[in-house]
């Protein structure tokens, strides 16, 4: 019952459809257009040539990219954006990618999401010429809803809760094989809670060891950390309004393994959404909510490389800058975009509906 609930849900976000990415959808710019607001630019909107929604996106450098998405789709970019190829895996055309991890130019991880078998992972090592699938999920209880890596052999996926507790699988051998944790140390799960897998950012890592985990769904919205990747876990209430199947924590970024940021709400086009966004300065242990917080809901979210104190928010309705650590946001940018990720380069991209894929031409506010 649970999963087929999960199920219509992902439709009614636009994972498996388009009827509300109709609702959210803003004006589009043409490929190489950079989008102003207040004088400053934004995102420079590139042609991928393609129209799968992308909500998995991993940004290598300034001029190197992968996205995934519906339909199998996986593309790959090392010129800026200019020329997109398609690299996606062979016979993956019936799959729904929600999220992508990439070690550089060449080697990247890509998890499939859905119910029992749909929910697999592949991984390449030849820049998409070929790929091998990893894991294939054989509970039928089992959806699992994003990724991270710690370095360029250990990493996690979640799956929603089974049999009372979200699922952690792991790798250590940068994704060439899976295995499932012990569930000892995983809190007990609420009611109807879960991952959201909107942006590929319901798990997010720092450093070695630790790990963040977002959920919604249910009465409260909370956030797990684990210090030891994954074996034993600590809850926390996020601040992000809940109580409601479409509602919760949808992406989490930490610049360090103190300081993070947490973006959601309502993903329903006509339902509000307060208090967006949270922030935390101990590692997850407590949240706070934004003072000014932005102003719709939120699936995706991304420190600037190199700075303590601003970073990204992106949703259906827009892109907002914070320069005081999450603390106060300000719209930017009014195009619909899923999820974003920086490089250390200081190259920032940003994904979404019908195969929008865009790169930050400036830093906003400088």
């Amino acid at each position: 019952m649970r999963a087929m609930r999960k199920t219509r849900l992902l439709v009614a976000l636009g994972l498996c459809g388009a009827a509300v990415a109709a609702a959210f959808a803003a004006p589009s710019a043409q490929a190489g257009e950079v989008k102003h607001r207040h004088g400053t630019p934004v995102w420079e909107l590139t042609a991928t040539g393609a129209d799968p929604r992308f909500r998995g996106l991993a940004a290598v450098d300034r001029d190197a990219a992968w996205v995934a998405g519906a339909g199998g789709t996986v593309l790959r970019t090392e010129d800026g954006g200019r020329r997109w190829r398609d690299v996606s895996p062979a016979g993956a055309d019936g799959l729904e990618f929600r999220d992508i991890e990439a070690f550089d130019r060449r080697r990247a991880v890509a998890l499939a999401i859905g119910e029992g078998e749909a929910s697999r992972v592949f991984r390449t090592g030849d820049g998409g010429k070929t790929w091998t699938e990893s894991f294939r999920n054989a509970d039928s209880r089992a959806f699992y809803d994003c990724l991270t890596f710690f370095d360029s052999r250990h990493g996690l996926a979640m799956s929603d809760p089974v049999d009372g507790r979200f699922r952690i699988l792991s790798t250590s051998d940068g994704g060439r094989s899976w295995r499932v944790l012990p569930a000892a140390g995983m809190p007990a799960a609420q009611p109807g809670e879960a991952g959201f897998a909107a942006s590929g950012q319901c798990l997010a890592s720092a450093g070695g060891r630790d790990v963040w985990l977002a959920t919604g769904g249910a009465a409260t919205a909370r956030i797990l950390h684990s210090g030891d990747r994954g074996l034993t876990w600590a809850e926390a209430r996020s601040g992000i309004p809940a109580g409601d199947p479409a509602r919760g924590v949808f992406g989490l970024a930490f610049r360090d393994r103190a300081h993070g940021i947490a973006v959601g709400g309502d993903y329903r086009a006509d339902q509000a959404s307060p208090d967006a966004a949270a922030v935390t300065a101990n590692a997850g242990r407590t949240w706070r909510r934004a003072t000014t917080p932005p102003p719709a809901y939120r699936s995706g979210v991304a420190w600037l490389p190199h700075s303590r104190r601003s970073a990204l928010a992106v949703g259906p309705t827009g892109t907002d800058v914070t320069r005081d650590g999450g603390r106060t946001w300000r719209t930017v940018d009014t195009g619909s975009y899923d999820t974003v990720d920086c490089a250390a380069d200081g190259g920032c991209w940003a994904s979404g509906e019908k195969g929008r894929v865009a790169r930050l031409g400036r830093h906003p506010g400088r």
